[in-house]
């Protein structure tokens, strides 16, 4: 993935909401994009400030060899703070597979509440 090696597909973060925070080069971000699904997770690469204080942000995947200027809207130079869901403080390795694994195959899910079934029968008092 794009911020390979730190954080690896599977990886589960643990998030706060910068909202009075200020938003620092070099921080991991969680921003969501207008039109798009998905947020996204990738690095502070640049900080621009105008006249009036305003902040707008530059952003980049560790592992990708340029800025995320492509994936913004045509023409679009830079995201702003609102865009920002979260600022990543921590992760816990490969723990957020579970999902993966049952949104890419549904009889995950059920194999999982079967076992989870036959658990408690198995341990009833």
């Amino acid at each position: 993935g794009s911020m390979e090696p730190g954080f690896q597909r599977g990886d589960l973060l643990l998030l706060t909401l910068p909202k009075n925070e200020p938003v620092a080069i070099n921080d991991i971000c969680v921003f969501k994009l207008p039109g798009r699904d998905i947020p996204i997770v990738h690095r502070v690469l640049k900080i621009h400030e105008n006249e009036s204080g305003k902040e707008f942000i530059l952003t980049k995947g560790d592992n990708n060899p340029r800025d995320d200027r492509v994936l913004y809207d045509r023409g679009q130079m830079w995201i702003n703070k609102e865009h920002i869901v979260g600022k990543v403080k921590g992760f816990l390795p490969y723990v957020g597979m579970v999902t993966i694994l049952m949104n890419d195959y549904a009889w995950m899910k059920y194999a999982i509440l079967g076992v989870l079934g036959l658990f408690i029968l198995v341990h009833r008092e």
